[in-house]
């Protein structure tokens, strides 16, 4: 095990007060005091000093000036203005301003004691664009030069932060650690090149790069994003103190800098979608501040805002600042990260993030190995360790991915029948499929949540295949591109992923192999609403049928590769199990009907009874699968036009009606198996033979459905040491997989049109400032930039860190159904009744004359013909009274007709005679 970090609960050492502060209007005001000054923080803790010696040294309670009288400590202090004068707040409200400042432009959207409700309204985001604009109004105007058109430059970072690095580290004659770097990039991916006039700070300083670690994020709350960020920095200390490997220890034991071998790259999809305070917890480890963004350079867009900066802080999910000690004995310091913060402008989907990784930053550093996480999944204990030892260990190893499994919370949501069974599904992939993959050496899809790519492998057709998905490139491929493409082909790039495997596999005169490590373990959130659910499948669904079907047309590009005819072999036979897992997976609407139909229609044959009477079981059964058919059409009408989201209840019934004719079906299989094995002794003493009589039916296909379902599942399980699923999950699984085929598998193929990722564009970036460059002199073009003092930049990071480090509670508001779904809701519940109305008027006709009981010992030749025509009076009584009723109605429309005839001829007559007199 790995020595624990040391958490702490509030900020030490945030701010190094100074002799002098700016006013905000331009003047340097001189505070009345003298030598080393004290160290303040949120959480009212006192330091001798600033320097990380004294972190270890006693800890006291002082507050600072202005909040000594506070009569609220638990509630979040804000700066004094004595010390730190700030301007008046463009609040819309105009509350009072206190002497302590609860309406300053640091404190929006911080609890300030009262319960002035109209302080919530104000969103995380308008909070944001406040602080954006007011940090425009405030520091030292200073100029920048270009760099070939391109706007680069350097920003101190907060005392603090600073400070929280270890001298043994902060002895670097770089600026990594006293200043965060931004640039405006103003270019596709593509161009992102030195030749641009683009670099990045770990190509200035001729670092090779062992691996880059990729974090692609959307709109992910803080919590979801401090624990993967939190992992990861985790991840790099196990590996540069690693002492199993000797690529790493041998750097460790000369003293050499290992962390500058690992580079993290945290990519955010679309700066108006993202969750606003994940920028709090960046800006906490120094790798964001406010103000800093630029919307325009010399008139051209930004397309993404790129921030540099290594630190050794972090915030956990819980959260707390974890922060390096002092002396540690226990070696369980953070070290420094090298992280590079890409926030694009807009939204463009995970593929243009990933453009950015591999064309962009990977183009540049040239790593080794590519890690990709998405935020909210939490990589395990050396988990990219392992995955790193695979590459190393394997030089033909081109990918490989981890175990991922479902975040449980100590099993607490085990409670909710949806991740059970989907926890099991996750069990069992890493038990039964990823293994049988790898033995292959083709893992038909690494989850692009936790996987690991070699960069050299993927460089050329695999990754030209991959990108062809993306949006952003859909002008320059044309045709080739996802303009071009068939709704087929679009729905392919949903998993496009499973695209990049399988050109890896065959990337032409390669010998590329893809696997499965066990070691390397990875949690993540899963769906826990029924909506939810559907909607994540559909993507996966589409995406992975469409895939599919792509491998197994493209087989043929295998015999391009160079692998040996070994694997060649095996390739073919995993290329046919995947044919037929395809084939029954498009016929996995059927067979689930019949199975269910087939089984419960076994009870009366087989003697089973369950009240007594056969006519009774017999219309139990009828009505059962009535109820199947009702809700499976059901499905069809949801599907076409209705979001989950608006149609939650309905969707949740419909798990229930599975998850029950799932429950009565288990029940019959086990009590048909129950009485075959009952029958086998007298079966053998007919002298039928023991194999004879196992594989006759029903005891053979009973048998091998239990053991493929119970048997494989539950060795297999045991075979790889982890059994637990089987017990707590596996039952919810088997009440839930009727659902999985007949209500997933038909939403999916329902919405095969869409193959939307909701990607949209933005244009509310006013909150941020536009460059333009003036030429002077025939030097270079410069811009002005505003940079705020040091004073003010500890003044902010105060109050940013009171917000990142607020626990927020979890948003279980669900989203209330718009007017559309409103009107789709009304329009399915008329189709609904509509058909199931004509559906139960047939089959009452139908069964009008009830059930024939060919079974009973009254029955004879003339009983029968007798049922028979019986049935066929009562029927063609309805067909007759149809028949009579349409004669009804058509008399009436003729009579009406003929009555109109009738008056026509008449009044033209009279109107002719009137004429003639």
């Amino acid at each position: 095990m790995a020595p624990k970090h040391t958490p702490q609960s509030s900020v030490e050492s945030v701010v190094s007060t100074s002799s002098q502060y700016s006013t905000g209007d331009g003047r340097i005001a001189v505070h009345p005091t003298e030598g080393p000054q004290p160290v303040y923080f949120p959480g009212g803790f006192h330091r001798p000093n600033d320097s990380v010696d004294s972190l270890d040294s006693h800890e006291y309670k002082v507050p600072p000036p202005g909040l000594d009288s506070f009569k609220h400590p638990n509630r979040p202090k804000a700066i004094d203005p004595n010390l730190y004068p700030i301007p008046p707040s463009p609040s819309p409200y105009n509350l009072p301003h206190t002497p302590y400042q609860p309406n300053s432009p640091y404190m929006w959207g911080q609890d300030n004691g009262s319960n002035d409700s109209r302080m919530s309204v104000v969103s995380i985001d308008t909070r944001w664009r406040r602080r954006q604009r007011q940090a425009m109004k405030r520091g030292i105007v200073r100029k920048v030069k270009l760099t070939k058109g391109n706007f680069i430059a350097e920003y101190p970072v907060p005392t603090a932060v600073k400070n929280a690095v270890e001298p043994m580290y902060a002895g670097s004659h770089t600026t990594e650690f006293s200043h965060m770097r931004y640039t405006a990039a103003t270019c596709d991916p593509d161009d992102f090149t030195e030749a641009n006039g683009y670099s990045l700070r770990t190509k200035l300083y001729n670092r090779e790069t062992e691996i880059l670690i990729a974090v692609t994020s959307y709109n992910e709350d803080k919590t979801l994003y401090a624990r993967t960020l939190h992992g990861v920095m985790l991840n790099i200390r196990d590996i540069c103190k690693t002492k199993q490997s000797k690529f790493w220890r041998k750097d460790a034991e000369e003293g050499l800098p290992n962390w500058q071998k690992i580079t993290v790259a945290l990519v955010v999809d679309g700066l108006e979608q993202m969750d606003k305070s994940v920028l709090d917890i960046l800006a906490t480890v120094g790798v964001y501040q406010d103000g800093i963004m630029k919307k325009q350079v010399d008139g051209k867009d930004t397309v993404a805002h790129i921030f540099e900066y290594t630190t050794q802080l972090s915030v956990d999910h819980k959260p707390q600042l974890v922060l390096p000690q002092a002396n540690d004995p226990t070696d369980s310091n953070l070290v420094p990260v090298q992280i590079i913060l890409i926030v694009k402008a807009k939204n463009q989907k995970k593929i243009n993030s990933h453009r950015w990784l591999f064309n962009a930053v990977g183009r540049m550093l040239n790593p080794e190995i590519c890690v990709l996480i998405d935020a909210g999944t939490k990589p395990g204990y050396k988990s990219i360790y392992y995955l790193w030892e695979a590459f190393h260990n394997d030089p033909d190893l081109g990918g490989c991915c981890g175990k991922i499994h479902a975040m449980l919370k100590g099993g607490k949501k085990l409670l909710n029948p949806l991740v059970a069974a989907q926890n099991f599904e996750y069990k069992m992939s890493n038990i039964l499929d990823k293994p049988l993959e790898s033995s292959f050496g083709y893992v038909s899809v690494l989850p692009g949540a936790f996987s690991a790519y070699r960069y050299r492998a993927i460089q050329g057709r695999p990754l030209e295949q991959y990108f062809h998905g993306d949006h952003s490139l859909a002008e320059r491929l044309g045709d080739k591109g996802i303009n071009g493409m068939s709704i087929f082909t679009k729905n392919m790039f949903l998993a496009e992923d499973r695209i990049l495997c399988f050109e890896l596999v065959a990337k032409k005169g390669e010998r590329w192999t893809l696997t499965y490590v066990k070691p390397s373990k990875a949690e993540t959130d899963v769906p826990e609403s029924a909506a939810e659910l559907i909607g994540q499948r559909r993507r996966w669904l589409n995406g992975s049928f469409a895939a599919s079907v792509y491998s197994l047309v493209n087989f043929y590009k295998i015999y391009q590769s160079k692998h040996n005819l070994i694997r060649m072999f095996f390739f073919h036979i995993q290329a046919l199990f995947n044919a037929i897992q395809l084939f029954f997976t498009w016929f996995s609407l059927a067979n689930l009907w019949l199975t269910f139909s087939i089984i419960i229609d076994l009870l009366p044959s087989q003697g089973i009874v369950i009240t007594g009477n056969v006519v009774v079981i017999h219309w139990i059964n009828q009505a059962l699968k009535w109820i199947y058919l009702v809700f499976l059409a059901m499905q069809f009408v949801l599907a076409l036009g209705n979001r989950p989201k608006g149609e939650r209840t309905a969707y949740t019934v419909t798990l229930w009606v599975f998850a029950i004719l799932g429950l009565y079906l288990l029940i019959c299989s086990f009590w048909l198996t129950g009485l075959s094995l009952k029958a086998i002794p007298a079966a053998l003493a007919k002298h039928k033979g023991f194999v004879e009589t196992f594989l006759s039916p029903p005891l053979g296909p009973l048998m091998a459905a239990i053991i493929a379902t119970f048997g494989i599942y539950f060795f297999a399980s045991c075979l790889f040491l982890d059994p637990a699923h089987m017990f707590h999950s596996f039952l919810q699984y088997l009440l839930l997989a009727p659902s999985f085929v007949n209500v997933l598998n038909v939403y999916a193929f329902c919405n095969l049109h869409d193959v939307s990722w909701g990607t949209k564009g933005s244009d509310k970036n006013e909150a941020l400032p536009s460059l333009k460059s003036k030429a002077a002199g025939g030097e270079a073009h410069v811009v002005e930039d505003m940079m705020g003092t040091q004073e003010d930049i500890n003044a902010a990071f105060q109050e940013t860190v009171t917000r990142a480090l607020t626990k927020e509670e979890a948003d279980t508001s669900r989203e209330k159904p718009t007017m559309d779904d409103e009107n789709k809701t009304f329009r399915t519940r008329l189709v609904a009744s509509w058909m199931l109305s004509n559906a139960a008027l047939a089959v009452a006709v139908e069964n009008i004359h009830g059930w024939l009981n060919i079974g009973s010992k009254n029955i004879t030749g003339k009983f029968i013909q007798r049922w028979l025509e019986e049935m066929a009076t009562k029927r063609n009584m309805y067909f007759t009274v149809l028949l009579y009723c349409t004669f009804g109605l058509a008399m009436v429309r003729f009579v009406g007709c003929l009555y109109y005839w009738t008056s026509m001829q008449i009044n033209r007559g009279v109107r002719r005679i009137f004429r003639l007199n």
